[in-house]
């Protein structure tokens, strides 16, 4: 049982990134499909912090703790997540603002209706 619940953050970071990857691959509408891709993105968000956990760990924090007394959770992965949640919130804006200029020019957001964008 032990074994499994040290994979699992791994496993539900797996299953949230297939999730949204099946929702972008059918995907009829570009603001549903940045919205899966921002689903993928979440993954990573579980990813980084499955990476950084340690049990019965605190805070990198050495105000009122000796050095080395405890362990502390790693705080790079933290300051990666904290960026990565930055990083998938401009992506999301700029993806969402191109939708609505593609809405505005096209008249849809339908991938599949957009004739002009073809090669």
């Amino acid at each position: 049982m032990s074994a499994l619940l040290d994979v699992l953050p791994y496993l539900v970071a797996v299953w949230v990134f297939l999730a949204g990857c099946y929702g972008l691959a059918t995907s009829r509408n570009l603001i549903h499909a940045v919205g899966c891709l921002s689903v993928c993105q979440a993954a990573t968000y579980v990813l980084l912090l499955a990476v950084g956990y340690r049990d019965d760990a605190t805070a990198p924090v050495f105000s009122d703790i000796e050095p080395g007394s405890r362990p502390v959770v790693d705080p790079v992965v933290q300051a990666l997540a904290l960026t990565d949640v930055v990083v998938g919130a401009t992506v999301t804006a700029l993806l969402l603002a191109l939708v609505v200029q593609i809405s505005k020019r096209h008249g849809t957001v339908d991938p599949d209706e957009l004739s002009e964008l073809r090669g």
